[in-house]
């Protein structure tokens, strides 16, 4: 059974069910809506932007509404899904701290891992969510907008936990801060000049800040573009041009370039691909 808010003054939607929220994307499709999916028990199969993943029990997979998603299969899980007029991410960011992190970090899709003690903790907090969605009166919207930025500042907990981020908050900081700022700007934007600027830091004390990970600044720039990339040749009929011009490339053989050197193959050889072996994933 799907509990649901709605806000019609401003246009916000929560959303809160089982495994019902993800029935309707049997086929590949756009979010469009910021969801979160808390295994319970047995297994999760999805496909997110094209790739196949296997979600194990006590797990939560985080997605953004600008991801390409598909159901599988699964069952016994909780699901949550709101919009930006809900829960603005970008302007609660100061309170949660999760852009970044859980939201517009790179190319891979966060899998939050759960303990014993953590999982206690989201049951009880799903059990007040689902009170608070029976309780109908002036400060509804409030409460269940605090449970929101509750349940976000767990998992980005866990999330930091698990990545081993540097305690020092300030270097976590820029790291997030950097995370957000290419997925606002790399359509634009594709040098580490633009982003160290922005950051009030040079280049080489940007790249110093990534050195205990495994990808560089630049990296995930480029990370960035290529998954819009794939994103816009699997899922609708531009060409290599086209999408060339809509991720800042004024020649289309640079993003050709960068493509094949990520992929081993030129953005036109992927789309032949597509249409050969149209169930492959990438």
């Amino acid at each position: 059974m799907i509990k649901e808010f709605k806000e019609f003054s401003t246009g916000a939607i929560l959303k809160i069910a089982d495994q019902e929220l993800l029935e309707p994307y049997t086929t590949s499709q756009l979010l469009g809506l910021y969801t979160f999916i808390r295994v319970l028990d047995n297994t999760l199969r999805i496909e997110v932007d094209g790739i196949s993943l296997t979600i194990e029990k006590n797990k939560i997979v985080v997605l953004t509404p600008n991801q390409y998603f598909k159901f599988i299969d699964g069952s016994n899980m909780i699901v949550y899904q709101f919009n930006r007029e809900f829960y603005c991410i970008k302007d609660h960011d100061k309170e949660v701290s999760c852009m970044g992190v859980l939201f517009y970090g790179n190319s891979v899709t966060p899998i939050v891992d759960l303990d014993d003690k953590n999982r206690n903790k989201l049951d009880l907090l799903h059990q007040v969510y689902l009170d608070e969605l029976d309780t109908v009166d002036t400060i509804q919207a409030e409460m269940l907008r605090m449970l929101m930025a509750r349940f976000i500042i767990t998992t980005t907990r866990l999330i930091k936990q698990q990545n081993n981020f540097d305690r020092a908050e300030e270097k976590v900081d820029i790291l997030r801060e950097f995370n957000a700022l290419v997925e606002f700007n790399f359509r634009k934007e594709h040098s580490v000049g633009f982003y160290a600027e922005k950051l009030f830091k040079s280049p080489k004390t940007l790249s110093n800040y990534f050195a205990k990970f495994e990808k560089s600044p630049l990296q995930i720039i480029h990370d960035r573009i290529i998954l819009e990339a794939k994103r816009l040749l699997i899922y609708t009929d531009k060409t290599a041009k086209e999408i060339a011009y809509e991720i800042g490339f004024d020649d289309a053989s640079h993003l050709s370039r960068m493509f094949k050197k990520h992929t081993t193959l030129s953005p036109s050889e992927f789309k032949k691909r597509l249409k050969l072996e149209p169930e492959a994933t990438y």
